[in-house]
C-alpha cells in the first residue's frame, strides 16, 4: 500500500487540451514525468487487435488504465525529486462515470490509497488546439464533459484543482512551475 506523496503532481482534464504537450515541455525542462495511460494502451491494443479499447470494451480499457496508473504511481513515488504525471488513478474513475459504467470498489480503494499532491492541474477544453485523430475519437462535447467529470472526481476525493491558462506551452510551463514552487531548469 502507498500513502502517496506531495511530490507527485498530476495534470488532468479532457482530451485534446494540451496535457501531453505540457508534460513534454516539463520533461524538456529537466523535470521527471510519467506519460498518459490512455494513448499508450490504445496504441498497443490497436497494434495487437486487442479488446481493451474504449470503443470495444470500456470496462476492460479502464482496468488496463488502472494498472498503468498504479505502475506509474509506484515508479514516481520511488523518485527523490518531484514527478509530473499525465493523469492519475482518479481519472480512471472519472472515465467510468463518463461512460455510465459502475465503478468497482477496488478502484475507489486504489484512489484512496494511492494519493498525489493535493493540488491537481486541470487543462481546460480549448477549441483552438482540440483535434480528433485515430486514437482520440471524442467529440468536442465529450471532451468538455470529460473535463467536468475529472474535476468532480478529483474534488470528491479531496483534491484541489487549478485550471491551466489557455496559453502557449511556455506560459503554461511557467504557471505550473510557479504554482509548485519549482525552478525552471533548462
Amino acid at each position: 500500500m502507498s500513502n502517496g506523496t506531495d511530490t507527485l503532481f498530476v495534470l488532468t482534464g479532457g482530451p485534446g487540451a494540451g496535457k501531453t504537450t505540457l508534460i513534454e515541455a516539463l520533461a524538456d525542462a529537466g523535470h521527471a514525468t510519467c506519460p498518459e495511460a490512455g494513448r499508450g494502451i490504445i496504441r498497443d491494443q490497436m497494434t495487437v487487435d486487442g479488446a481493451a479499447l474504449p470503443w470495444k470494451d470500456p470496462a476492460l480499457f479502464a482496468e488496463m488504465m488502472l494498472s498503468w496508473e498504479l505502475r506509474s504511481h509506484h515508479a514516481a513515488a520511488g523518485r527523490e525529486r518531484p514527478v509530473f504525471l499525465d493523469r492519475g488513478v482518479p481519472d480512471v474513475i472519472g472515465y467510468l462515470l463518463l461512460c455510465g459504467l459502475p465503478v468497482p470498489a477496488h478502484m475507489w480503494t486504489a484512489a484512496e490509497r494511492f494519493r498525489y499532491n493535493p493540488t491537481v492541474f486541470v487543462a481546460p477544453p480549448w477549441r483552438a488546439i482540440y483535434r480528433q485523430d485515430g486514437e482520440r475519437r471524442q467529440t468536442w462535447d465529450e471532451a468538455v464533459r470529460t473535463r467536468d467529470l475529472m474535476v468532480e472526481t478529483w474534488h470528491g476525493l479531496g483534491y484541489r484543482t487549478i485550471a491551466l491558462p489557455c496559453a502557449p506551452v511556455e506560459e503554461r510551463l511557467r504557471f505550473v512551475l510557479g504554482e509548485t514552487g519549482l525552478e525552471h531548469r533548462s
